[in-house]
Formats: structure tokens, C-alpha cells, sequence
């Protein structure tokens, strides 16, 4: 109950979804006729629209997540790469019979660049949030693993954790499965913005990663021009908010040591 609560609460409070919940309320203070609380919410909301849609708000949240761990240089040798899942629409797969990638796709194209840099790699892909349909359940990992095979990385080189269904979780059972050693070096992909609560959660299970972003979505041109529509700031300002809200609830639920980790 407590996890659903907290889902809940967290997607009230995107920009988007709060935005919207503002106009509704105020639709319903104008039908009972609270016409000074109606004019409060409706000028509230489209002010609030404006802000998280047009302006350099979204764009700057997400690109101090973004630039908190610079692109490395490549390591000599690399021991695995963990590929956390969320690149994957794994609700369209299972309908389509297709596998599908959302625009966090350089994970997994990414990940095939890195696999044949490092030929002796292991390849650990996380990520449960899989789909029923028509019988069928592919978890994100595993659409993942068939697009990589596709790619030309052979099956036996990928190790799959089907289980997580968060960052924290991704962590958790990664460790777990690839059993690090104190000498090994491990890669790190996901997306950018989602790095710093990625590089928290898992020095919080006690494995060393070296980050590697990618999946970037801001500019320096964000921050001096209104973005193009409404609907690519929402999306933008949502993601931010997303990951802000994951970073302190990890924090003050003891997940995690550190808010806002720092490269080494």
C-alpha cells in the first residue's frame, strides 16, 4: 500500500499531471460556482503550464542531472557492462509481437558499440517491468537481449536479471548477479539524466561502477530560448521532476547514502 501511495503521489506531482488536476479542479469550483477559487486555479495552472512547457525550468533541472558525470574515457579493459532496462516499450512489444524501443534507445545501441570494443565482456542487462498479452510476458532485459542478438552480440555473452522494477532495484539484484570483485571494472549505461540516482543506488549495494551516460536531452540552447512546444517541455520538465523525487525519496528512506552523488 505504502509503494502505491508513493506512486501515486509521485505522478500527481509531475508538471503535466498537476497542471491538469489544476484545470479540473477549477472546471469543477466554476460548476459549483467558487468563482474566486476557480480563477485561482485556472490562472494557477496556466501560469504553471507556461512555466514547465515553455521556459528554461525543465531544461535546467534535467541538465544538472545530465552533466553531474562526464562521458569517461574508455577503461584498458572492462570486466562487464550493466545496461539498465527502461529503453524498452515492453506494453508494445508484448501487444505487437515487435520488439520496441522508447527514446531511450542509446542505451541498447550503445551497449552493442561497448560489447564489441570489449569482446571479453560480460553483457548484464536489468530490468524487469515486463507486460502480459496474448499469453505472452518479455521483461525489458529480455526485449533488449533479442535486439542486441539482432545487433550481432552472441546470446551466451548476456546475463539477464529479470526481477527489478526500479533503479534501486536494478542495483540490488545487478550486485547480486554479477558478484564484482575488488579488481574488476564494471561499466555503467543508462541514460544521463538517470545516472545520478543509478551511481547512488548502486555504490549503495557496494558495487563500484564506472558511469557511462548517454540518451542526453538537453542543450545549452534550452536555457536561452523557449523550447518549440508545450508538449516537448512538459516531457522534459516531467522526466527532471521524476528524477529529482526518486533522488530524495531514496535518500530519506535510507536507500541510498548520498542526495546527489559526485563523480570520484
Amino acid at each position: 500500500m505504502l509503494s502505491i501511495a508513493y506512486e501515486l503521489a509521485a505522478a500527481l506531482l509531475l508538471p503535466s499531471n498537476f497542471v491538469a488536476l489544476l484545470g479540473l479542479l477549477g472546471v469543477a469550483a466554476l460548476i459549483l460556482r467558487w468563482r474566486r477559487a476557480a480563477s485561482w486555479l485556472l490562472v494557477t495552472g496556466v501560469v504553471l503550464l507556461c512555466v514547465a512547457g515553455w521556459s528554461p525550468f525543465g531544461p535546467a533541472l534535467l541538465m544538472k542531472l545530465e552533466n553531474r558525470f562526464p562521458v569517461p574515457q574508455f577503461p584498458g579493459a572492462v570486466t562487464g557492462i550493466v545496461m539498465l532496462g527502461g529503453a524498452e516499450e515492453a506494453h508494445i512489444t508484448a501487444d505487437r509481437h515487435v520488439p520496441t524501443l522508447n527514446n531511450n534507445a542509446e542505451r541498447v545501441f550503445e551497449t552493442a558499440v561497448l560489447a564489441r570494443r570489449y569482446p571479453n565482456a560480460r553483457i548484464l542487462l536489468s530490468g524487469g517491468g515486463g507486460h502480459v498479452a496474448a499469453g505472452q510476458y518479455r521483461t525489458e532485459a529480455e526485449i533488449a537481449q533479442s535486439i542486441l542478438v539482432d545487433l550481432g552480440i552472441a546470446a551466451e555473452r548476456i546475463e539477464m536479471e529479470r526481477r527489478s522494477q526500479t533503479t534501486f532495484e536494478n542495483a540490488a539484484q545487478s550486485v547480486a548477479l554479477a558478484k564484482p570483485q575488488p579488481s574488476d571494472t564494471w561499466l555503467l549505461v543508462t541514460s544521463a539524466y538517470n545516472m545520478p540516482r543509478a551511481v547512488a543506488s548502486f555504490r549503495s549495494v557496494g558495487f563500484p561502477v564506472i558511469p557511462y551516460p548517454v540518451d542526453y536531452r538537453t542543450k545549452t540552447a534550452d536555457l536561452l530560448l523557449p523550447l518549440s512546444t508545450i508538449a516537448e517541455g512538459l516531457d522534459i520538465s516531467d522526466n527532471a521532476v521524476h528524477e529529482w523525487l526518486g533522488l530524495a525519496t531514496y535518500r530519506l528512506t535510507g536507500k541510498t547514502q548520498t542526495f546527489f552523488p559526485a563523480a570520484n
